[in-house]
């Protein structure tokens, strides 16, 4: 089924969800709307209509899916917080019975031997929020950090782990710029305020952690190793345009204190918007104690007609990049190519691009398969063991060569709603029978048990 990859000691493993995709309970005890109930439920923008109403019924089946994690042997389980299950508009009033739900939750994963380690935005925004502006504007900066502040002064003293932001870039370019995710709008200087203004609420809710004392905070960024098509010189500025895009919007101010050197390209007159006040930059930048990187495929770009955009234009802008599949090896079922080295690139060019880089989590790892129940009652999922044997062996080859990786999580513990594209997308390493509910351990999960159960024989020495 598959080797174990060789980590260092004090190497962790985890597994992580997030709360629209897995709870469900979406109208029950208080919760307030979000962005994705109001997406999710407009005609058009999901696979077969889809919503995460249900999804794998979490808030409901806590317990269980404790236990899984308990009997997986996970050090820690990341997990998000639905900010409107907290604050149903986003700002006033608080809902107990939410509060109540994640207390539940954190008490059981630690009576269990489980690490919680808590994302608060995992693109769950109130739908009150973006009706007065969502991300666009800095009031929804302003409100995070004080549902930051709420969350560390009922959870701290219970939480090993704080992730400010789950992969910015979904939110702020295929959010407001794409449209393929809530709040789905298509939008340039929109777009370009929301990724200035997530950095900027990830600032204030670090500062509001820090000083209610909570423990290890960080970001996670969704970074991409990116090719270019070849070494023309096109193809050359349009890899620059995309490592803007994709990459050095939140790199660059986050670890080197400064915009993107490539932004006026890409952007041309978006690029510096009256979004930046001063003193952005050093509340952006302030030293984090990790940061968490998502990783699940490379790309190859290549030049394609660029659109300059226009100051005054709302509409979406296109950088002038095409992406290409050069690579011949194995697809998931989202359509990814699998090359576990571009993943040990990744890790090894960050290291070695910014000094100010602070240890690594890996945040999200996994694969997307075609699973099913076999009349043995088991799921056999052979690709995904490869897939996870293959990237963590990348990972071990980056920390091999000096890379500070600190763990692991795998995503997903459970098959979830995979945002506009429903449930036809299989992450997990615990089936969902999405009609019972029923939960059934893959031969992925059992193969990761046994990983971590043989690292830890190999090792006596603590986690760092």
């Amino acid at each position: 089924m598959g080797g174990f990859p060789k980590l260092p000691p004090g190497f962790r493993f985890g597994a992580a969800t997030s709360a629209y995709q897995i709870e469900g309970a979406h109208d029950e005890d208080g919760r307030g709307p979000s962005v994705w109930d109001t997406f999710s439920h407009t005609p058009g923008r999901t696979h077969a209509g889809a919503t995460g109403d249900v999804a794998a019924d979490h808030y409901h089946r806590h317990r269980e899916d404790v236990a899984l994690l308990r009997d997986l042997g996970v050090d820690s389980y990341r997990f998000s917080i639905a900010w409107p299950r907290l604050l149903p508009q986003g700002v006033g009033p608080v809902n107990p019975k939410g509060l109540d739900f994640y207390d539940r939750l954190i008490d059981d994963l630690l009576a269990a031997g489980v690490a919680p380690a808590v994302t608060l935005y995992h693109w769950d925004l109130p739908q009150a929020l973006e009706d007065r502006g969502g991300w666009r504007v800095r009031e929804t900066a302003e409100a995070f950090a004080a549902y930051a502040a709420l969350a560390a002064e009922r959870y701290g003293d219970r939480v090993e782990r704080w992730i400010t932001l789950n992969e910015p870039y979904c939110s702020a370019f295929v959010g407001y710029a794409e449209g393929r995710h809530a709040p789905g709008a298509r939008e340039g200087r929109g777009a370009l305020a929301a990724a200035h203004h997530l950095l900027v609420g990830h600032g204030l809710a670090l500062g509001a952690l820090r000083a209610s004392g909570a423990r290890e905070i960080g970001i996670t960024l969704n970074l991409d190793r990116i090719h270019a098509a070849s070494e023309r010189p096109e193809d050359r500025a349009a890899l620059r345009r995309a490592e803007t895009l994709h990459n050095e919007v939140w790199t660059e101010p986050l670890f080197a204190g400064r915009h993107p050197r490539d932004e006026a390209e890409t952007w041309a007159g978006l690029a510096d918007g009256p979004w930046r006040l001063p003193g952005d930059l050093d509340l952006i930048g302030i030293p984090l104690d990790f940061v968490g990187l998502n990783f699940y495929r490379p790309l190859t770009v290549a030049a394609a007609p660029h659109h300059v955009a226009d100051p005054g234009q709302r509409t979406a802008v296109d950088i002038g990049v095409t992406e290409l599949d050069p690579y011949g090896t194995r697809h998931t079922t989202m359509g990814w190519p699998v090359v576990p080295s571009a993943f040990t690139e990744l890790l090894r060019d960050l290291h070695a691009r910014y000094p100010r880089l602070p240890p690594i989590w890996i945040t999200e790892n996994g694969s997307a398969e075609a699973d099913a129940v076999s009349p043995d009652g088991r799921v056999h999922d052979p690709d995904r063991i490869a897939y996870l044997a293959d990237h963590l062996a990348a990972v071990a080859d980056a920390v091999a060569a000096g890379v500070d990786v600190r763990g692991y999580y795998a995503w997903s513990l459970l098959d979830n709603f995979e945002w506009a594209r429903g449930y036809d997308q299989r992450f997990g390493l615990v089936h969902v029978d999405y009609a019972t509910l029923t939960r059934t351990p893959k031969d992925s999960y059992h193969w990761y048990r046994g990983l971590i159960t043989a690292h830890r024989a190999g090792t006596e020495e603590p986690a760092r």
